[in-house]
């Protein structure tokens, strides 16, 4: 795109800005649009699940729902209580709704469809994730309200907790795919079971990881049966209790931007994001992008589907399964997997040599040169 910009006329810098931007708006609007979608897909899989209609007035089958609500609290008054530090109170919508937004910068939809194909792409997403603990802990001081601040204690300890569980995940998908970045892993995966099956899930030291890795995406994103941060019956609403208008509805964008992120992040680290579930030919035939999606609305549907029939935990169950079980398990998991993977990859390194009487030395094409006896020294 940025050549594109410069065939125009229009100077380097410049052009690599306006691409950029293009980019940005490229994934921020379609996410956005999906974002209300789904919200409305979420309570549509409530109903259904409960006997019920769900929305089913605004628009035709209530699908513009979403963009009502969204409409309602544009137009509402943003009242900000009098006891509340002001300034960190409108900052904290703003930093999780930017946070949520900015994970996607590496998530590659297809082959070469990605904004910023980093090699450490897995890496800025740990990263980037941590960070959204910090827009629930702000939210929750600056309110200056108790039950406010239960909820950002809750919210900060629980994220911590579950996100030391999701790091030595992710070093079990790196051991196997030997690279951080996420197209790599991807590729990885084609034909990593028995050399058709597309995806991760299909090993057996991996699919236990995969099963850690979606629980511990439910209490990452604060989801069924892990919405300890805003139980209706201890919190009134957590965090978000003292916020209206649009700083409300930050929030949920970012929520469910997140839920999205962890739902895109199943598909890629072992689903084989954007090929076919099998390895056969004519799959290929479908545009890689149409996988992702189809993909990342499963995984999307299997949180609805857990919201709507799975009791919430006890806020010390949900603590006692991070740390004394999914730790443990997951620590266990990055040793068998590494271990298998020394029995199994480890290999004496193969030279391309020609026998020559100085050993050692490098040709102009590449070609080492070995010794007398055509080992190197």
């Amino acid at each position: 795109m940025t050549d594109f910009f410069i065939s125009l006329g229009m100077d380097a810098t410049w052009a690599f800005f306006v691409a950029s931007l293009c980019g940005v708006l490229l994934i921020a609007f379609p996410l956005m649009l999906a974002v209300a979608l789904i919200i409305y897909t979420d309570r549509k899989i409530w109903a259904a699940i409960n006997l019920r209609r769900g929305p089913n007035v605004v628009g035709p089958f209530g699908i513009l729902q979403s963009f009502a609500d969204g409409l309602k609290v544009f137009l509402q008054e943003t009242i900000i209580p009098s006891a509340a530090n002001k300034g960190i109170f409108i900052l904290a919508p703003i930093i999780t709704f930017t946070v949520a937004l900015l994970a996607w910068a590496v998530i590659p939809f297809d082959a070469g469809v990605v904004l910023s194909d980093i090699n450490v792409g897995l890496l800025y997403i740990l990263a980037i994730s941590s960070l959204s603990v910090y827009g629930v802990t702000m939210a929750g001081w600056a309110s200056n309200s108790k039950y406010p601040f239960f909820s950002a204690m809750r919210a900060a300890a629980q994220m911590i907790s579950y996100e030391v569980s999701i790091g030595f995940i992710l070093v079990c998908v790196v051991l196997y795919a030997g690279t951080f970045n996420l197209s790599a892993i991807v590729e990885a995966q084609r034909g990593h079971g028995l050399g058709f099956v597309n995806g991760y899930y299909f090993n057996l030291l991996l699919f236990p990881m995969w099963v850690v890795f979606f629980i511990s995406s439910l209490a990452e994103t604060q989801r069924v049966p892990f919405d300890l941060t805003e139980a209706e019956s201890e919190l009134v609403a957590g965090y978000q209790t003292e916020y209206s208008s649009m700083a409300f509805a930050l929030f949920w964008l970012g929520e469910y931007a997140n839920i999205l992120l962890m739902c895109s992040l199943n598909t890629l680290l072992f689903f084989g994001g954007w090929l076919p579930p099998v390895d056969w030919a004519p799959l290929y035939w479908v545009p890689g992008i149409i996988w992702f999606l189809l993909k990342t609305f499963f995984f999307f549907f299997m949180f609805s589907w857990v919201m709507a029939t799975v009791p919430r935990y006890r806020y010390d169950q949900l603590m006692r399964l991070g740390w004394k079980v999914f730790l443990p398990m997951s620590l266990i998991f990055v040793v068998l997997i590494s271990g298998w993977l020394m029995l199994t990859r480890y290999d004496e390194p193969e030279y391309d040599c020609v026998p020559a009487s100085t050993a050692g030395t490098v040709t102009t094409d590449g070609t080492v040169l070995c010794g007398p006896e055509g080992n190197l020294p």
